[in-house]
């Protein structure tokens, strides 16, 4: 289970006509208690601290500025920062304030990343030679990976949160771009053939990685290149074609999203419009109207 905490951070003293801070804590336990953070700040200022973890996140607003083993940073959206194990830092608001999504992957999980980037064990530390460097696409991919992690949606954030590492490592790490992907039929059909016996199960990357007999990575790329889809989209399109049947036949939405695999009824209304393009209660009434005058 994912732990997740709402936090309430006083200010300053006179500080009151400033925005008060808000921060959400929480823990991705699947990733060995992977801390999370996302925050806005225009009065808490961090002391100098270290981590045993790296710290790796985007800004989303303002601007934080932090002295990072000696150096003034200034981060701002569309930049990525990177703070190694053991660096000593601080952080506090450079102008009125700043918000940004952090997160907290200790060694063996950034080397497990390096290594699916690379397709060999990865024993080093990776370095990451630039403390911020702007790049809004990258920073976008982990926004979403990090908000992703924060839902009830396991291999959603699965997928893109091992793919944002993935691509902060190539690009900024020095690591170089993934080897190119070949054919991969027979794993991304065993992985085909699993989700369709467990589409209403909580099933996460590292399981259907076993299953294929691939990195987590490598079945991200592989899956989409065999399909067109990744392993989420295609596990929720399945589940999707599982609720239709269930939705003319009178269930609740409710009932349904929970016998399918979605994490709420909210889950299963986005998943089923984007692909129907009515709501499930929408469709389920008019598939009993016509049943009803059928019928009559």
């Amino acid at each position: 289970m994912e732990q997740i905490e709402a936090l309430a951070l006083s200010g300053d003293p006179g500080t009151e006509s400033r925005l008060a801070d808000e921060a959400q804590y929480w823990r991705a336990e699947r990733y060995d208690g992977l801390e999370c953070l996302a925050a806005r700040f225009s009065n808490h200022r961090y002391t100098p601290h270290t981590h045993d973890t790296y710290v790796v996140g985007a800004i989303l607003s303002g601007c934080e500025t932090y002295m990072l083993n000696g150096v003034r940073c200034y981060a701002r959206p569309g930049d990525v920062c990177f703070v190694h194990p053991g660096d000593v830092h601080d952080g506090e608001p450079h102008g009125d304030s700043y918000a940004y999504r952090m997160s907290y992957p200790d060694v063996g999980l950034i080397q497990d990343v390096a290594s699916e980037l690379t397709d060999r064990r990865v024993r080093e530390i990776p370095h990451f030679p630039a403390q911020v460097v702007h790049d809004p696409g990258t920073a976008r991919g982990f926004i979403a990976a990090h908000c992703a992690l924060g839902s009830g949606d396991t291999l959603a954030g699965d997928e893109r949160f091992v793919a944002a590492l993935a691509v902060m490592l190539s690009r900024h790490a020095r690591l170089g771009a993934p080897k190119p992907v070949g054919r991969e039929g027979g794993p991304v059909g065993r992985v085909r053939d699993f989700i369709d016996g467990h589409y209403g199960d909580d099933i996460d990357l590292k399981r259907l990685a076993g299953v294929a007999g691939l990195s987590r990575f490598h079945l991200i790329r592989a899956f989409r290149k065999e399909t067109g889809m990744t392993p989420h989209a295609w596990l929720t399109d399945r589940r999707v074609r599982a609720a239709r049947p269930l939705l003319m036949a009178g269930k609740s939405p409710g009932a349904v999203a929970a016998q399918c695999g979605f994490a709420d009824q909210s889950h299963l209304t986005r998943a089923f419009k984007a692909r129907v393009g009515v709501t499930p209660g929408r469709f389920r009434r008019a598939s009993l109207e016509a049943a009803t005058r059928h019928a009559a």
